[in-house]
């Protein structure tokens, strides 16, 4: 049998699988502060890899991350499984308890400046003299020249069209990219490891990320004038009687079913973005509360979601 979601018990009875650990095994040394890099850590975690993390010292004996003091709950979820060690690096017993355990290590994940790294003397070229399969995966705010530029998840999702008005983003789309791309990249360097029998170094940028989310946009898709901007009458969210449905009834099959609903006549595409099909639709979920769209879209496989106001 093929192992989806449950596999059989010694006695015939089906219980979940276990969560694939592609990580086990491996140990991962992370110095990377906020966000990205602990959301990276706990998807490492996930994966099966053994995680430590190593934080500057708190001069009240609590977290050295500032996360962990202004968002406790969100540095918790992702510490858990975490061994968290504290340790001034610009020291001397600092860099010995990092050396300690960087002998140890599979995977360094830092979120420093380039220029912060040479200050801390844990520069690539000097970190893969002393231990040749250690690989590094460093997160940064951009590449190349922009390296040492000032920057933070807003910023970098500013510059690639993802704000809009004077509204904030609804998440940190260009820090929870980041940690995808980091996890992704540790997942590279184990290959690259195996491969070539050393380890190497690979830069996520922040920046990157948030062009990658991006791409969408940038091809039309999301621009008020593209199938999923706006302009198709089947993707949208409605005011309905007692709050929003977000509809995305983007198919050709699922346009005709709300279509009928609705009781227009033309599902076509052409006629999913006429001016009069928008307004035959938004009447529609008008008249119509939260509770009876839901039902709606369960009995007639409609994708729909009812929302507050």
């Amino acid at each position: 049998m093929t192992t989806t979601d449950t596999q059989a018990s010694a006695t015939g009875s089906a219980r979940p699988a276990r969560a694939p650990r592609p990580l086990a095994n491996v140990r991962i040394l992370s110095l990377a502060l906020n966000l990205p890099g602990p959301a990276a850590l706990m998807r490492l975690r996930a994966m099966g890899a053994t995680c430590v993390k190593l934080e500057p010292p708190a001069p009240d004996g609590g977290a050295g991350d500032p996360m962990g003091v202004y968002a406790p709950q969100a540095y918790a979820a992702m510490h858990e499984g975490v061994r968290v060690l504290q340790a001034n690096l610009k020291t001397g017993p600092g860099q010995k308890a990092l050396h300690r355990e960087l002998a140890r290590t599979d995977v360094l994940l830092t979120s420093f400046r380039p220029s912060a790294l040479a200050k801390l003397d844990i520069g690539w070229r000097k970190l893969h003299k002393l231990y040749p399969r250690l690989s590094q995966v460093a997160i940064v705010g951009a590449l190349g020249e922009r390296a040492e530029e000032p920057g933070h998840d807003l910023t970098y999702v500013a510059e690639h069209g993802l704000v809009t008005g004077l509204d904030l983003p609804a998440t940190l789309y260009a820090d929870m990219g980041g940690s995808l791309a980091a996890s992704e990249a540790v997942l590279q360097a184990q290959l690259l490891r195996a491969a070539k029998g050393k380890g190497v170094f690979l830069e996520v940028a922040l920046a990157d990320a948030a062009g990658y989310l991006a791409l969408p946009r940038a091809w039309g898709l999301t621009v008020p004038k593209g199938s999923v901007g706006g302009a198709h009458a089947g993707y949208r969210i409605y005011p309905c009687k007692d709050g929003r449905v977000a509809v995305a009834a983007l198919e050709p099959h699922f346009a005709k079913a709300l279509c009928a609903a609705a009781g227009v006549d033309d599902a076509s595409r052409k006629g999913m973005l006429a001016a009069g099909t928008h307004a035959a639709v938004a009447a529609f979920f008008a008249t119509r509360t939260r509770k009876q769209l839901d039902k709606l879209g369960r009995e007639q496989d409609i994708p729909l979601h009812s929302l507050p106001r």
